[in-house]
């Protein structure tokens, strides 16, 4: 009997051992399952995701997802990809048109099967409510039953507007005429005045929404019949232009969606305040309300300076020019995160590291608080509110949170990447000031990171760790220079008081975490501090991309305009290899595979980017 007992013991924990087992390797499977599902947006519908919709209006959107990971991806079967309402996750969406999978589940991918490396297609429907107003609806990628995909998410920022174009009076319509109405409206502008050296070139982008009653199926920039002079008959012209013709894209544009032109024209060569005038047009038809006039003040530089040597005692022996003038390091705004249903519309931040400041964006000091303690803040309402300790307080300004030490890690504690959006670490621990701003140029609050563009690098999330020292000097330099281009003109998010945001849409930026994670990034950081990438002593903006397939491609070919040092070059590691990415500047796997083969990082920038300089502009 004793015997018996002892045997069904022995029984029960064998088999509660074999279930531990088996659950701790169901458990490793599903992380090493979730860690193989990765992916990058290649495409969306819309400008950028902006929709414009009537109510009650049915749409058809789509969304394209490259396979970054490991893992197959299937329509069909165990683990299948299908789109999901996000943000917060499975909810409801009002724009749910009954045509979906379910109110939370959204379209599955359209192929069959999708190998890494390959795209695959998302197609569906909205239904705009019949309320008018602004509206953001998120979406993410998942396996069913596995993971969310990461780099999944997607947002729709769709405006629902009953306004339309006015019928033509009936008095002035007849047989003879006909009732195309070509109106536009410039809504977005590189900058609404340019200060340049004379002759210099300068690249311009607008985007023209469509507000008559024609679809446009081709659109461009020209110049105008007077010889877009200004007053004093100067020229900006530029070799990009073909005649009259400065930009043209054949795309259609349909009665309320926008056209983005990039176009190129030249700086005067006559110091003083100039008008540079070009015509938007469309089906070969001048859009009316749509002539773009941009303000041009030219400050010197005539022709015969800007082909003068480089100083060779300012060249050190990497091919680096010291600038004439040395500036102190930039301070770059970032934005993290808007506050909203993901975080209960509040925010709670505190610092383990340092005691901090509570002020408001005008300077006043609001609180002053030890390490480890909690601020929690919002915005309602026009005005920002704060809590201490002390209960509810109120301003009128936004809220900064000020570290004592200089670049002290902040955290916020009511936020995590790894609960709310299916990531694998947290990402909430930030270096320097964080600060809460509300916009009314969107309608939405962001939590901005205030931090020097060298403590910004750290956290980039863009190559591994253990990519090639050289590759990785290469990367950080270029994304040195596309911050930087965007810090000295402050116009791409200014609107936003902020810079770039920490996603793809800019440069995807994780923060502390990211920085511990990563520590020979720091290395390549601060073995190229302060270097940027420049024409003509000009930042030159500096796009990168994954892959190419042999061969990157010309600024204009992708975006229009011509930029001079943004021109197709060979790249024998990428050849037969599909592309990844706009494929315009440098190529990533091209890139590395350089690195590999012994290039420096400085002969890698110069290959990707035709005829630029390496200029130390902080120390």
């Amino acid at each position: 009997m004793e015997h018996s007992k002892s045997f069904q013991r022995s029984l029960v924990w064998g088999t509660l051992l074999a279930l531990l087992v088996l659950s701790s390797f169901f458990v490793f499977t599903l992380n090493a399952q979730a860690a193989a599902y990765e992916t990058m947006q290649v495409s969306l519908s819309g400008s950028g995701g902006e929709l414009i919709m009537e109510p009650g209006e049915v749409k058809e959107v789509s969304v394209e997802f490259l396979n970054a990971g490991s893992s197959t991806w299937m329509n069909d079967g165990a683990g299948y990809l299908s789109v999901y309402t996000y943000g917060p996750k499975y909810r409801r969406s009002v724009f749910d048109p009954a045509t979906w999978l379910g109110p939370d589940q959204v379209k599955r991918i359209s192929e069959t099967v999708v190998a890494p490396g390959d795209t695959a297609n998302v197609v569906f429907e909205l239904h705009a409510p019949l309320e008018e107003g602004e509206y953001e609806e998120t979406f993410a990628l998942a396996s069913e039953g596995v993971a969310w995909v990461d780099g999944g998410e997607f947002t729709f920022t769709i405006t629902v507007s009953s306004e339309k174009v006015e019928a033509m009076p009936e008095s002035i319509v007849d047989d003879e005429v006909v009732g195309d109405v070509y109106d536009g409206e410039v809504i977005v502008r590189t900058a609404n005045k340019i200060k340049a050296l004379a002759e210099r070139p300068i690249l311009f982008t607008v985007v023209v929404k469509n507000t008559g009653s024609t679809t446009w199926k081709n659109y461009g920039i020209q110049s105008q019949d007077v010889a877009i002079a200004s007053s004093s008959s100067v020229d900006f012209g530029h070799p990009s232009w073909l005649g009259s013709q400065i930009a043209y894209a054949v795309e259609t544009v349909a009665p309320g969606e926008s056209a983005t032109v990039s176009f190129a024209f030249s700086a005067p060569e006559v110091n003083g305040s100039h008008t540079a005038r070009f015509d938007f047009v469309a089906n070969g038809e001048v859009v009316d309300d749509a002539l773009i006039e941009i303000p041009v003040e030219v400050t010197g530089g005539a022709a015969s300076a800007i082909n003068e040597p480089a100083d060779e005692d300012l060249v050190d022996d990497d091919g680096i020019v010291e600038s004439h003038i040395q500036q102190e390091e930039p301070l770059l705004r970032v934005g993290l995160l808007t506050v909203d249903d993901e975080t209960d519309n509040i925010i709670t931040i505190t610092s383990y590291e340092s005691d901090f400041d509570v002020r408001d964006t005008e300077g006043n000091l609001l609180a002053e608080l030890e390490a480890g303690q909690l601020a929690t803040g919002y915005y309602k309402d026009g005005y920002y509110y704060y809590d201490v300790g002390r209960g509810l307080e109120k301003s009128s300004y936004g809220l900064r949170f000020e570290p004592l030490e200089e670049n002290a890690v902040m955290t916020i504690t009511n936020f995590d990447y790894r609960l709310t959006r299916g990531g694998g670490y947290a990402y909430n621990t930030y270096r320097n000031v964080l600060e809460i701003r509300y916009n009314d140029y969107k309608d939405r609050t962001w939590v901005i990171n205030e931090i020097s563009i060298e403590m910004y690098l750290r956290g980039l999330a863009e190559t591994s760790n253990i990519s090639h020292e050289e590759y990785q000097k290469a990367l950080l330099t270029a994304a040195r220079t596309y911050a930087y281009y965007h810090f000295t003109r402050g116009t791409k998010r200014g609107n936003e008081y902020m810079h770039i945001v920490a996603y793809a849409d800019d440069q995807v930026y994780r923060g502390y975490e990211r920085e511990t994670m990563a520590p020979r990034i720091t290395e390549a950081v601060n073995d190229t501090r302060g270097t940027v990438v420049t024409y003509d002593d000009d930042i030159a903006i500096t796009p990168y991309f994954s892959r190419s397939d042999g061969y990157t491609r010309d600024w204009a070919e992708v975006w229009g305009g011509d930029v001079a040092w943004a021109k197709s070059v060979k790249v024998p590691c990428d050849e037969g290899k599909s592309l990844w990415g706009h494929g315009v500047g440098m190529s990533a796997s091209g890139a590395l595979c350089m690195a590999n083969g012994g290039d420096t990082w400085d002969e890698i920038l110069k290959h990707f980017y035709t005829g630029v300089e390496l200029h130390k502009r902080w120390e």
